[in-house]
């Protein structure tokens, strides 16, 4: 079996770069081996690292001394649609023979919207990866913390829809034992098999994996991922932290105050980790200020980080381009009920989100504003300094500015567990035969229930955003999720309603009892929030999206492709916000932060020559991290947009 290493972390700590640095390194290093780089995140960039075209399988790269490293952007999609495609007339089949839908009813949830199955089936090819003799060491780059706790509770997801499935095929046999008879049982052997390999996949991820944790000094950074580690050891595959690999270190202090403050919060993050992860090695990942693109930089890049030698800077020469000019604007209204903020994973959507809050506080003083994070990693008490719960509070003192990070899986799992006590209650010591086919659907009613989409959880956190934008004049901010995460809440409407016509279908044949109607009732009322989250979306005097990002290379080319998907939702994209901007008066003499500038410059170049955005503006960057009610008023003292 192969060696398998995967790399977590926050979003934008570096993951990609850290684990495409580590494969480089180990294709070199090991002869005779044959190294597989997998991207996991369904926001990509390996592509964009190595700056090649990559399809949906393996592809080599060449590196020196003639090695090769195979890369891996997993398409979730297509896996999905070859891994149905094996099974799925067997499937329906079952499901058409043994309960009250039609093959009509089910292929479409097949087709669009199979809860989990897209990931499920991504999950299960790295694991027939690494099971085959193809490969000697696989290195997993992983989606942001959020996404990959849910990648980890993938096979218990999955293993409750193959649940659905054993009930669904076996109305018969209920019937049969009620009333004294028995039916014999078709082999159902597709699901003999996926069981073994959701069994394959707990193996291969729960036994022998290493376990990179990477993070920056950012006091957020590190917050963030201490919580999520011990989320993860307590997770269905608990797993537990090998090493941790600090990127974006400074370890000399410079000739700016930027660099200057980053040494020494490097210093003491450093010893945090070490003391949070004794016996366990700490690599420190030096910040050149320049971007690791292309196989030569990231071998010498790992040299550096996991081989303590010095890294040259051959490669990291910025291109040429004219010096750009800001100019002073004041801060746009937020002229639509609810704004979104999407960005990258750390490009600073949170701090953009309370400063788009904490400004409109000022300017409206009479227009209150909540500010909600749909985010499974959020860090909204981070910023405000106090703790932030799952109900809308007043943070910074202001009784009209709330924050609220939405407990999304307990709204959810209340909503169900109602729902299923109506049920049980009603049959409450029901015996006759004339309830055996309400008995059986009750449990397919329970079962569709438990193979819920992955993500219906944060619908409900938005359907009570919805609660709060009709209570009122409020405006509401919702500080997103990264991208790849954001983009599956965005198309998640459209998959709840195949959802609720299901959930729906099995209570009709009892439409008269009083029972059937008050669930269906509760469905009913259900789908049509679904309906109106979706008008909602995609009404832009309603609903504004912000896009945040960094201005750097990689997040340039991500923010692309997230406002090609969002005009595939057909959701207006509004401005862009450039976030911590390096400005010449600020970074001096400092050989490190003027190289960062002139790559800032020439991305900020490039946003301007594409002129696709409602409006570009500039936030500085500081020295000290943004948070409370001082440094959210320096955050949004002044705001620029490139001449």
């Amino acid at each position: 079996m192969a060696e398998l290493s995967l790399f977590i972390g926050k979003g934008g700590v570096g993951k990609t770069t850290v684990s495409s640095a580590y494969a480089v390194l180990s294709a070199l290093e090991a002869k005779n081996s044959r190294v597989l780089l997998i991207s996991s995140d369904p926001a990509h960039s390996l592509a964009d690292l190595f700056s090649v075209r990559l399809g949906d399988r393996p592809k080599p790269v060449a590196l020196p001394r003639g090695r090769r490293l195979y890369l891996w952007q997993v398409n979730a999609e297509k896996e999905f649609r070859a891994f149905i495609g094996k099974y799925k007339e067997a499937l329906l089949a079952t499901v058409e023979s043994g309960t009250i839908f039609s093959r009509q009813e089910i292929e479409p949830l097949l087709d669009t919207a199979l809860p989990g199955l897209a990931e499920i089936s991504a999950l299960l090819a790295v694991q027939q990866t690494i099971t085959s003799s193809a490969y000697s060491h696989i290195v997993l780059d992983t989606a942001p913390f959020g996404h990959t706790l849910r990648l980890l509770q993938l096979p218990e997801q999955f293993a409750r829809f193959l649940d659905f499935l054993e009930i669904a095929g076996s109305r018969d046999q209920i019937l049969a034992a009620h009333f004294g008879g028995s039916v014999e049982s078709s082999p159902r052997r597709f699901l003999r098999d996926w069981r073994a390999m959701v069994e394959a996949v707990r193996q291969a991820i729960g036994r022998d994996a290493r376990l990179f944790l990477v993070t920056t000094p950012e006091k957020f950074a590190v917050n963030e991922s201490l919580r999520v580690t011990a989320a993860l050891a307590a997770s269905p595959l608990p797993v537990e932290v090998s090493a941790v690999v600090l990127n974006r270190a400074v370890t000399r202090a410079g000739e700016c105050l930027f660099c200057r403050r980053r040494a020494a919060l490097t210093r003491a993050t450093r010893a945090q980790l070490a003391k949070r992860f004794p016996n366990r090695p700490v690599y420190l990942a030096e910040d050149w200020g320049a971007p690791v693109i292309g196989a030569a930089a990231l071998h010498a890049f790992a040299q550096q980080v996991f081989r303590g030698k010095r890294m040259t800077l051959r490669s990291a020469v910025p291109p040429r381009v004219p010096e750009v000019r800001f100019q002073p604007v004041a801060w746009p209204t937020l002229d639509a009920n609810l704004t979104l903020v999407l960005g990258k994973g750390g490009v600073g959507k949170t701090t953009v989100s309370a400063g788009l809050g904490y400004r409109s506080r000022s300017d409206h003083p009479k227009q209150p504003v909540t500010i909600c994070s749909v985010d499974p990693a959020p860090s909204l008490d981070d910023i405000f300094q106090q703790e932030v719960g799952d109900e809308p509070r007043p943070v910074l003192g202001d009784r009209r500015f709330t924050a609220a990070e939405m407990d999304s899986a307990a709204e959810f799992a209340a909503w169900v567990r109602g729902v299923k006590d109506k049920i049980d209650q009603a049959l409450a010591g029901e015996q006759s035969g004339v309830h055996v086919e309400l008995s059986f659907e009750r449990r397919l009613f329970s079962a569709l229930l438990d193979i819920v989409p992955p993500g219906v959880d944060e619908v409900f956190a938005v359907f009570r955003i919805l609660d709060l934008l009709a209570a009122g004049s409020q405006k509401v901010i919702i500080d997103m999720a990264p991208t790849g995460h954001a983009l599956e809440l965005l198309r998640m409407p459209d998959r709840m309603q195949l959802w609720a016509r299901l959930l729906l279908k099995t209570l009709a044949a009892h439409r008269k009892l009083a029972l059937a109607q008050d669930v269906a009732v509760e469905i009913a009322a259900f789908g049509q929030r679904v309906r109106e989250l979706a008008a909602l979306l995609q009404d832009s005097q309603r609903a504004r999206v912000w896009t945040v990002m960094l201005p750097e290379p990689l997040p340039d080319r991500e923010t692309e492709r997230l406002r090609q998907d969002l005009a595939g939702l057909k959701m207006a994209a509004g401005p862009l916000l450039v976030n911590r901007v390096l400005f010449a008066a600020d970074v001096g003499k400092c050989g490190r932060c003027r190289r960062a500038r002139q790559w800032q410059l020439a991305t900020l170049a490039r946003l301007q020559a594409r002129g696709e955005f409602a409006g570009i503006y500039v936030l500085k960057n500081f020295a000290a991290e943004i948070a409370g009610k001082q440094g959210l008023a320096k955050l949004t003292a002044n705001l620029w947009q490139p001449a």
